[in-house]
């Protein structure tokens, strides 16, 4: 499937936008981008497997809160980084 990455994270894959992972939920895709970008799991999903406060991630556009949400190969995932500030 594709993933749509922040460009907080382009460093961890080379300056792509959009990269291709495989899983049959958000927890799998995780894992399995870690494998092709090692160290970009843990800049997504804190130690306990919980998503990162300020990351978001959508299924299809659609906002999704945990990591067993289930996606297809079809499906489009979107990692978005939160910004703050004053």
């Amino acid at each position: 499937m594709k993933v749509l990455i922040p460009s907080p994270l382009f460093s961890y894959t080379g300056g792509r936008k959009a990269v291709e992972a495989e899983g049959r939920t958000l927890e799998e895709v995780t894992r399995s981008l870690d494998r092709s970008f090692p160290g970009l799991r843990f800049r997504v999903v804190d130690e306990q497997g919980r998503i990162r406060p300020h990351i978001k991630f959508f299924v299809n556009r659609v906002q999704t809160f945990e990591l067993s949400t289930p996606v297809g190969p079809a499906d489009e995932v979107a990692i978005v980084n939160a910004f703050s500030g004053g």
